[in-house]
C-alpha cells in the first residue's frame, strides 16, 4: 500500500513537473493551419517608393522536412491622375512577399496591384483613376526543418510619374492562412 501511494505521488509529481516546462517554455503545439485577419488598414494612402513593411504575422510548429503552403489575401488600393498638356504619365503598384523566419519564400516578390497610366494630348484633359480590389496569391515553402517558424507578410507601395500626376497605393484589409502539408519526397517546385 505504500508503494502504491509513494509510485502514484512520483508519478504525479513527474506529470506536474513536465506540464509546467512546457507551459513556462513558451511551447506551441503542432497545428495543421494557422490564420490571421486584420480588419483595419495595413498601409494607409503613400506615395514614392516606401520600405516593405509587415502587416501580417504568425507562427507554425512543423515536424522535420514538411512543407507550408501560405496564402496572403489583401485589398490593394491605387489612385492615378494624370493631366495635359503636358504629356504625362502616373503608375502605382502593391508588391508582396512572405517571409519564413526573415528568408523570402518562393516565388518571391508579387504585384498585388499594378497600373501604368499614360495620357497624352494637346487639349486639358485629367484622368483620375481610383480602385480598391481584393488580390490573393499562395506562396509555397518546401523542406522546412522542425521547429516553430514565424511567417510574415510584408508590403510596400511603389509609385511614379512625369508631367502634372499624383499616385498613391494604399493596403486595407487582410487574411494570412498557412497550412503545413507533406509534399512528395524532393519535388521541384520551381518551374523552369
Amino acid at each position: 500500500s505504500r508503494i502504491v501511494v509513494g509510485t502514484l505521488a512520483l508519478a504525479l509529481a513527474t506529470l506536474s513537473l513536465a506540464t509546467n516546462s512546457f507551459g513556462q517554455g513558451g511551447g506551441q503545439p503542432s497545428a495543421k493551419y494557422t490564420a490571421k485577419v486584420e480588419s483595419g488598414v495595413l498601409i494607409p494612402e503613400t506615395t514614392g517608393t516606401g520600405d516593405w513593411v509587415e502587416i501580417l504575422c504568425n507562427s507554425i510548429k512543423t515536424p522535420n522536412k514538411w512543407d507550408m503552403f501560405i496564402t496572403a489575401a489583401l485589398e490593394v488600393g491605387l489612385f492615378t491622375r494624370t493631366e495635359t498638356p503636358p504629356d504625362s504619365s502616373s503608375d502605382a503598384s502593391v508588391q508582396v512577399r512572405v517571409l519564413r523566419d526573415g528568408v523570402e519564400v518562393e516565388p518571391g516578390v508579387i504585384a498585388y496591384g499594378r497600373r501604368i497610366q499614360t495620357l497624352n494630348s494637346d487639349q486639358d484633359v485629367e484622368l483620375i483613376l481610383d480602385t480598391l480590389e481584393a488580390a490573393s496569391f499562395s506562396f509555397v515553402d518546401v523542406d522546412l526543418p522542425v521547429g516553430v517558424h514565424e511567417i510574415c507578410v510584408e508590403a510596400r507601395v511603389d509609385t511614379a510619374g512625369s508631367g502634372d500626376f499624383s499616385a498613391f497605393g494604399a493596403v486595407g484589409k487582410g487574411t494570412l492562412t498557412v497550412e503545413k502539408v507533406r509534399m512528395i519526397q524532393n519535388e521541384d517546385v520551381l518551374a523552369e
